[in-house]
């Protein structure tokens, strides 16, 4: 299954093999739709029209129900599936009609004459189907994500209007999966899959149009079709989403508005993806919905990552194999060092570089000092004799002062 990816492509470049997407701080004015865009076009597909950055939800921790950047075509000169399907509300699985091909019909339902228009929209993740009257529940939007490839099989049930006539791409960085461990799967640490090349991943699609009944607005939504797992993530999970490659056949076929039947040629499009793949550990912090952050797609035991922990630990134990330097210290600039510090301040001084005899003599000359005699611990109580140049408290001469 597919229930989160990375959509984080505000004002990126492009590293050096394995490539890599990180932030381009020198070009501030580059737009993430317009970068989304560029990269398309630039791997031959067709951009005329692409949305406003504030209408897509730009997230390294990318979440059903926000809205997401979706690629499709559509016929010029043709009514939009959408309001067909509005008009023809009461019908909402029946098959399209023969009418509805525009030219001349060939082969396996694909037509000639037709210039379609490709763009970019933003949509919502989780598909709504347009014959919904009211706005369903969060638990509903969520069993519908998602779309198995097995399910389109037959022309029957809720995908028969969408796949036949509303294909599209899903346009990402790539996909987080959780591998389960331990005793009974409790443990389940986070991996991000992208496409070894570093490019954008086109997920294969479906997307709907819906108008609530009372309203005038038109909310588009889609869904991910998912597909059995390929050798390199069967370890992971037995699910993946369907991974188009940029030129193919089978996405210029996916995306051909002119294709309005399906067909066994369409569903064989629906399989594992067979082009190479990276996948690594990941924080744990992409878990929580909420959390965002660039190192959600850096390997977590990467030098990139800053959060890892490894890396804190190795950046000090160099700091501390770094060679010191020492220096020796003049009695004469400790004694000056003293008397310029302000009152009231303590300085800690080495006594490395002074000299041995002239430490012994300084203790000497601290060892004959009298200190203060404690005070009474309770009334009546007398104080202990101290025992000072061999004599005791009591044979000392009461005129002599103790504080000398």
């Amino acid at each position: 299954m597919c229930g989160r990816y990375a959509l984080g492509v505000v004002s990126l470049i492009r590293l050096s093999p394995p490539l890599i997407y990180t932030y381009d701080l020198t070009n501030k004015e580059r737009q993430r739709l317009a970068f989304i865009q560029q990269q398309l076009q630039e791997r031959g597909l067709q951009v005329d029209e692409a949305p406003d950055d504030d209408e897509v939800r730009e997230t390294y921790n990318f979440a059903p129900g926000n809205i997401g950047v979706v690629y499709r075509a559509e016929a010029t000169g043709a009514k939009e599936p959408s309001e067909k399907d509005n008009e023809a509300r009461n019908e909402p699985q029946q098959t399209a009609p023969a009418s509805e091909v525009q030219g001349d019909t060939g082969k396996n339902g694909s037509a000639s004459g037709v210039h379609p228009k490709y763009k970019l929209q933003g949509m919502k993740w989780g598909l709504i189907p347009f014959w919904t009257k009211r706005q369903p529940d969060y638990g509903s939007m969520m069993r519908t994500i998602n779309c198995r490839d097995d399910s389109l099989t037959e022309n029957r049930g809720m995908w028969t209007t969408m796949k036949q006539r509303k294909r599209c791409l899903v346009i990402c960085q790539g996909f987080y999966e959780w591998l389960k461990k331990g005793p009974g799967g409790k443990e389940k640490v986070p991996h991000f899959v992208r496409r070894k090349d570093g490019d954008l991943m086109c997920f294969a699609g479906l997307w709907d149009c819906v108008q609530y009944e009372g309203s005038d607005q038109k909310l588009y939504t889609y869904t991910v079709i998912t597909t059995s797992s390929n050798s390199y993530l069967n370890f992971l999970h037995d699910r993946m989403p369907v991974i188009l490659d940029y030129g193919s056949d089978a996405m210029r076929k996916w995306l051909d508005p002119s294709r309005k039947t399906w067909s066994s040629e369409l569903q064989s499009i629906l399989k594992p993806y067979e082009g190479e793949l990276e996948c690594f550990p990941v924080s744990k912090e992409v878990g929580k919905v909420g959390n965002n952050s660039p190192d959600f797609i850096i390997p977590v035991d990467s030098k990139e990552n800053k959060s890892n922990i490894a890396n804190f630990f190795a950046n000090s134990k160099s700091k501390d194999a770094s060679p010191k330097k020492h220096t020796d210290i003049k009695v004469e600039d400790v004694k000056a060092e003293q008397r310029d510090a302000p009152h009231g301040i303590k300085r800690e001084l080495s006594l490395e570089g002074l000299n041995p005899d002239e430490g012994n003599e300084n203790k000497k000359r601290r060892s004959t000092k009298i200190p203060f005699l404690p005070r009474h611990r309770k009334a009546g109580r007398g104080v202990p004799p101290i025992i000072r140049h061999g004599k005791s408290r009591a044979d000392r001469s009461p005129q002599m002062d103790l504080r000398e």
